[in-house]
């Protein structure tokens, strides 16, 4: 039984210790968006944020989605979970459902307040 508690506590530590937050900073046309997940990734439902700054002011007027895919490989279907984000506290919150291990491709479009549509184009991996 003792042997069972010290192999539990040394996996959940170095579960701990190897978790990483999301963090992505990029550039876009006059924009600075910053996509970071609330926690390390896991399989099942994970929380981004999006930040999106223009000229170093905070934007809060824009419309934000996203799309995380990955592609059909073999003996494996196509999988895509979108959703649309919710402003809370000045970061555009939105829920995606990972539903394996592996390289996510992503997607986050938003619109400004101009009504130009913006894409950033990355990845992720869990």
């Amino acid at each position: 039984m003792n042997l069972l508690k010290l192999l539990t506590i040394v996996t959940l530590t170095f579960g701990f210790l190897n978790a990483e937050v999301i963090s992505h900073k990029v550039q876009k046309d006059s924009y600075e968006i910053v996509l970071k997940s609330e926690k390390s990734l896991v399989i099942g439902d994970n929380i981004f944020f999006a930040s999106l700054y223009k000229d170093g002011v905070v934007v809060t007027n824009a419309k934000v989605k996203a799309k995380f895919f990955m592609p059909e490989m073999p003996g494996m279907p196509y999988m895509e979970f979108k959703d649309k984000a919710k402003l809370v506290d000045g970061k555009y919150k939105f829920m995606i459902n990972l539903s394996m291990g592996g390289t996510w491709q992503y997607h986050l479009m938003f619109k400004s307040a101009d009504g130009k549509v913006h894409k950033i184009r990355s990845s992720i991996n869990l």
